[in-house]
């Protein structure tokens, strides 16, 4: 968890980025990092940009037990308040 609580933020800055959460088992299993972005298309910039590899190249002993996995979905509903929409 230290590892997490110590991640860079390059991350915060970058367009179309709108929060992360951290996401901690109650007992066993595994750690979720879950981000929320404006667009696919404002993700996939992160994903080529030096700051994600900035943000990517430290590895803590034992933070992988496994390579990561990417699991991508869409929200269809939702209270999370993402602020004044670009229209307003």
């Amino acid at each position: 968890m230290e590892a997490f609580m110590g991640r860079a933020r390059l991350v915060d800055s970058m367009p179309g980025f709108l929060g992360q959460d951290m996401l901690k088992p109650a007992g066993e299993g595994v750690f979720i990092s879950m981000t929320r972005w404006r667009s696919q298309a404002d993700f996939e910039n992160w994903t080529k940009s030096e700051a994600f590899r900035q943000g990517h190249a430290r590895r803590h002993p034992g933070m992988f037990a496994a390579h990561p996995q990417l699991e991508m979905y869409e929200v269809f509903d939702s209270t999370f308040d993402t602020g004044p929409s670009e229209d307003e």
